[in-house]
């Protein structure tokens, strides 16, 4: 399929809900839809806050991101501590490697009980609510499927008219199916972000939704980190309208001087197919930063045109 049957690259950014750059966001000319990361804080109600959004976003897409059977700490766990207590309930051979702060920081589980991990040691720093961590041991089962949160924004977002959801970690169609039944009219974009997602796209996709190689995740619960490759041919292989999100331009968190392995991942990204790319939290907290990953986008993207 060729880049004009795809149509001009164009991107997808984190909305704080609260930053007062987003309508200069939302009318950037390369941008083609608004995400709500649902752990983030709010004061008003979930409606108002998704009306709000829904009006800064004009016409562009409004997309809300369900955490579904991602895993996450629960309560604050202060050092030295063994326990850590996880939104979900889990199942997994012990004793196990689990992975924080984007996979900078690790710690051995020595067993798990219901939701709480007993801890060998560390992270040596205080974890805290809605702090993501990775288990990436094969034998890991996540026992239920939408928190409680998320079916609060989905019956938030069908009240206001707002239908398109982010689903973290998909790994069958049950997982699908089972957003569908709490909304009928979900227009889906499901994230891969697992060894099993990458299985289901390879064996169970059905093209019936969109596809996403959400990076963040994928690279922590790949085997091998040079398997990152073939995941993100794999999926836009098998979707070529797939969004490539995550690890987008990072280094522009930082600085406003762009690194050289940023601009030559987004360009590859470009020549393996991808036309639609997240930027996730870490450069949009602050208006410089992700206007400045948008204006890079831009000019990268002319290339691929």
């Amino acid at each position: 399929m060729s880049s004009a049957t795809l149509g001009a690259p164009s991107a997808l950014v984190t909305v704080p809900p609260y930053a007062p750059f987003l309508k200069e966001v939302a009318q950037h000319p390369v941008v083609k839809g608004l995400r709500l990361n649902t752990v983030m804080p709010i004061k008003d109600s979930l409606e108002d806050v998704l009306k709000r959004l829904q009006d800064v976003a004009g016409e562009k897409e409004l997309w809300v991101d369900l955490k579904y059977r991602q895993l996450r700490i629960k309560t604050y766990g202060v050092p030295p501590f063994t326990e850590i207590e996880l939104t979900h309930e889990i199942s997994v051979d012990t004793p196990t490697t689990a992975y924080f702060s984007d996979g900078t920081e690790s710690a051995t589980v020595l067993a798990v009980h219901n939701k709480r991990l007993i801890m060998q040691e560390g992270p040596q720093r205080v974890v805290g609510p809605g702090e993501s961590i990775n288990i990436p041991d094969g034998n890991l089962i996540v026992h239920g499927g939408f928190t409680d949160l998320d079916e609060k924004y989905i019956v938030a977002a069908r009240a206001v008219g707002v239908h398109r959801y982010m689903l973290s970690f998909v790994e069958e169609h049950a997982d699908i199916e089972a957003l569908l039944k709490l909304d009928p009219d979900a227009d889906i974009l499901a994230k891969i972000e697992s060894r099993k997602g990458l299985h289901y796209v390879r064996l169970e996709y059905a093209k019936d939704h969109q596809l996403m190689a959400a990076r963040g995740d994928l690279y922590h619960e790949i085997k091998r980190p040079h398997h990152i490759l073939q995941a993100l041919e794999l999926i836009i292989e098998k979707d070529p309208q797939a969004v490539a999100a995550s690890r987008i331009f990072p280094s522009l968190a930082y600085s406003l001087e762009p690194s050289c392995p940023d601009i030559g991942d987004a360009d590859n990204l470009l020549r393996m197919g991808y036309r639609t790319f997240m930027f996730g939290d870490d450069i949009c907290m602050r208006r410089e930063s992700v206007i400045s990953g948008l204006n890079l986008f831009e000019a990268i993207a002319e290339r691929a045109k």
